[in-house]
């Protein structure tokens, strides 16, 4: 299971993460990174807006309204420059930390 603490630790790396390829809505990130860690990381929509709107405020994200037919309005998000250079060294301390645990636990990472 995962602590909170280790949620909150990765919680922009993730969303920066999605935002690379294209814009999106904070639902839709909710569900991604739920869909795609096998449900065991999740995140309430209300604390997920908080945290975009910080992001937002960091100068790492962009939010726009948008409205579609037959469809509510919806604030999509896109990664700024700032955003790409963060998630590009929270990458490579990711990486450095999986290793380092790797090596202390004795497990090797692919």
């Amino acid at each position: 299971m995962i602590t909170l603490d280790l949620k909150k630790g990765s919680a922009d790396f993730l969303i920066l993460s999605l935002l690379r390829d294209e814009p999106r809505h904070g639902y839709e990130l909710s569900k991604l990174i739920e869909s795609r860690s096998g449900g065991v990381v999740q995140f309430q929509v209300s604390s997920l807006y908080p945290l975009l709107y910080r992001m937002e405020e960091r100068g790492w994200i962009k939010g726009k309204w948008i409205e579609k037919a037959g469809q509510r309005r919806r604030r999509y998000y896109h990664i700024t420059a700032a955003g790409r250079e963060a998630v590009k060294e929270q990458r490579e301390s990711w990486l450095e930390f999986v290793q380092a645990i790797g090596q202390v636990v004795g497990t090797a990472h692919a």
